[in-house]
């Protein structure tokens, strides 16, 4: 594993003054920070746990001047505003009830019994502010090491205490796991499959289109259709939409295209709109990922006959991704974009054609021509339309 000073965030220059402001011995460095440091990833968030309540953190901070945003202090976190970017300072917890939906919490001033009540091993990993020295408690560094993503405690309990915790083993696993994976995590998930049906439907769509964004979730996706949890969160999928994926995954790479959540998600639908419809909705997809599943969903196998036509028509991405889906290569759209008609309307009518229907008819067909060409050059589109009038005479 790697030195965690390594990691650039290590580095930020106004880190120290929010420590000091904490006080060294009241704070810890916790979590993915600390875990995709030792693992040489970048961290996109910085996450502090101290013993002070929050509205001694809120007063420490203001005495030293940084400012604070109270983004959760009803659990015990406080976000600091630093120039190089925000900190969330949590306040150690230890869980009072849970229901598998959300927890009462009660402040606590014991690291343990703060790692305790987190989620996988790797997830409770403490560093010291300024040694940089790792508290691991519950064996997460060897499982770091052995890439083993594996619960705090009884698997079964920790599910009972937040449903989430299922999907985000699976993501977890997709990112930094190994095979073979942790038995017990597999039976548990297995066993409480159903338990996600009483998730609020933002969270579980959440949770699938971050495991769909990662480099290769396919394995990880078919894991979860052998041990029923797809079948809950995701039932329009099966094991040829399973299989669909997979093969998206090594187009995608072959064609040099990034991943894409919302692409990996129609993978995994039938090729029918109002299904996809039914899926974004339910997800709570935003207006825009909405469109484009069922943009998606629309593809047939006409679509591959003219790649270019496709993109002019529906746009790059639409083009894409049905393509990719289409299992057919994106060759044809790299470095190209996406032209403009050299003419418009204006200069049928200013050709002698009279204003009316027959103006719309005639760029149409201009149109319909000038695609199957190949989208020749202004020259050519120009004795195409002159070709059209003709035929008007």
């Amino acid at each position: 594993m790697k030195p965690i000073t390594d990691a650039e965030w290590t580095k930020r220059p106004d880190l120290p003054s929010l420590v000091t402001a904490l006080g060294a011995d009241e704070c810890r460095y916790v979590g993915g920070c600390v875990r995709d440091a030792l693992m040489g990833l970048e961290a996109h968030d910085v996450d502090l746990a101290t013993r002070h309540q929050p509205a001694e953190v809120v007063l420490r901070l203001k005495n030293a001047g940084i400012r604070t945003v109270p983004t959760g202090i009803e659990h015990g976190t406080v976000t600091a505003i630093l120039d190089s970017g925000p900190v969330e300072v949590t306040t150690l917890r230890r869980d009072v009830a849970t229901d598998g939906r959300r927890a009462t919490i009660a402040f606590a001033t014991d690291w343990k019994e703060d790692a305790a009540r987190r989620d996988f091993t790797i997830n409770a990993l403490y560093a010291h502010p300024e040694t940089f020295e790792v508290s691991d408690y519950f064996g997460g560094l060897d499982d770091l090491a052995a890439r083993k993503v594996r619960f705090i405690g009884d698997a079964r309990e920790r599910i009972r205490e937040d449903h989430l915790r299922i999907l985000r083993y699976f993501r977890f696993h997709a990112r930094f796991g190994s095979e073979p994976a942790d038995a017990e995590a597999s039976d548990a998930c297995r066993e409480l499959a159903a338990t996600l049906k009483g998730l609020s439907r933002e969270r579980v769509g959440w949770e699938i289109q971050n495991l769909l964004a990662l480099p290769d979730p396919s394995p990880t996706i078919a894991r979860m259709a052998e041990l029923g949890v797809l079948a809950v969160v995701l039932p329009e999928s099966g094991g040829v939409q399973v299989n669909r994926l997979a093969r998206l995954v090594t187009a995608e790479r072959e064609g040099g295209v990034e991943p894409d959540a919302i692409r990996r998600l129609a993978a995994l639908l039938p090729p029918d709109p109002a299904i996809a419809e039914q899926v974004a909705s339910r997800l709570r997809l935003s207006n825009a990922q909405k469109k484009r599943i069922k943009l998606d969903a629309a593809r047939t196998e006409k679509d591959t006959l003219n790649p270019r036509a496709l993109a002019y028509q529906l746009g790059m991405e639409i083009a894409r991704d049905r393509l990719l889906l289409l299992d057919s290569s994106v060759g044809d759209l790299a470095g190209w974009e996406v032209p403009r008609l050299p003419i418009k309307g204006g200069e049928i009518v200013a050709a002698g054609v009279g204003a009316g229907p027959q103006v719309a008819k005639v760029l149409q067909t201009v149109e319909s021509r000038w695609i199957d060409e190949g989208f020749p050059d202004e020259t050519r589109t120009r004795e195409i339309m002159a070709e059209e009038i003709a035929h008007l005479a």
